[in-house]
């Protein structure tokens, strides 16, 4: 029996190899792998379900009610509640990021295909991309007043040398920390889900030897359940890291746009 490895599933492999460019002494590597050609499906999906959801009929069908019902949930549940008025314009992004890693976090549970929130180099590209926007429109909408983002209101002067560094500190590590829940519990729940999806097969064959080792076929089912169980379980985190990804960008985000009602 081949040797199990549960940390395969996770491996960057080349499918297309181009050669790589070289631009200001930084070499690129252009050839699409399993994890570009994933994101690549998934942002393409996303196209043509949302396209075919909004042909706004007059009685929608179950593809426009599911995307209405999405839209909701962006608009209503996440951007309206946490940002307000003002956070109508950045309605587009946060639904654009909350879509693409509901569809890579589901898409990942189909048996043999790539988790790209597995992979540390994606989240933490998605935090930082929040976190540099965070920056711009905390400096475009309140100019030096951004500063006052590291300054809680109401506390005395002469706390501040103590408060403020914890704030700057604890505003800095907002794209680790970002990147690590969502990285964190792709990787964590497939490793378990396929270490006993292992011990199906595994024990299985134990059983098969016949004698005492029989019994190995009620932890063979056990272990199965599990896996029904686990994926379950998967599904439900990979939407709900999904909106908590979106909800956590929503909250940077309110914490900059309404910089001047907060202080």
């Amino acid at each position: 029996m081949a040797e199990i490895q549960p940390m395969e599933q996770f491996l960057i492999k080349k499918l297309v190899a181009i050669p790589p460019i070289n631009v200001g002494g930084v070499t690129i590597d252009l050839s699409i792998t399993n994890s570009v050609a994933t994101m690549i499906f998934a942002a393409a999906l996303i196209c043509v379900v949302f396209l075919a959801a909004g042909r706004g009929k007059v009685v929608p069908g179950r593809m426009q009610a599911f995307g209405e019902i999405l839209y909701d949930l962006a608009d209503k549940g996440l951007t309206g509640p946490m940002i307000g008025d003002r956070g109508r314009p950045f309605l587009p992004y946060v639904f654009a990021l909350f879509s693409i890693i509901a569809v890579l976090d589901i898409w990942g549970l189909v048996p043999g295909q790539f988790t790209v929130t597995s992979q540390l180099s994606v989240t933490i590209s998605l935090a930082i991309l929040t976190f540099l926007i965070v920056i711009v429109v905390g400096f475009v909408r309140n100019g030096l007043g951004f500063f006052k983002l590291f300054v809680p209101s109401g506390v005395h002067w002469g706390m501040l040398f103590i408060l403020a560094p914890i704030e700057f500190i604890s505003f800095m590590v907002r794209p680790v920390t970002l990147s690590m829940r969502l990285f964190g519990n792709m990787i964590g729940g497939h490793v378990v889900m396929y270490m006993f999806a292992s011990f199906v097969v595994a024990m299985a064959v134990f059983a098969s030897q016949g004698g005492i080792a029989t019994l190995g076929y009620v932890g063979s089912a056990l272990s199965l359940f599990m896996v029904i169980a686990l994926c379950a379980l998967e599904l439900i985190v990979a939407f709900l890291q999904a909106f908590v990804f979106a909800a956590l960008t929503c909250t940077y985000l309110s914490d900059v746009v309404n910089l001047d009602h907060d202080h």
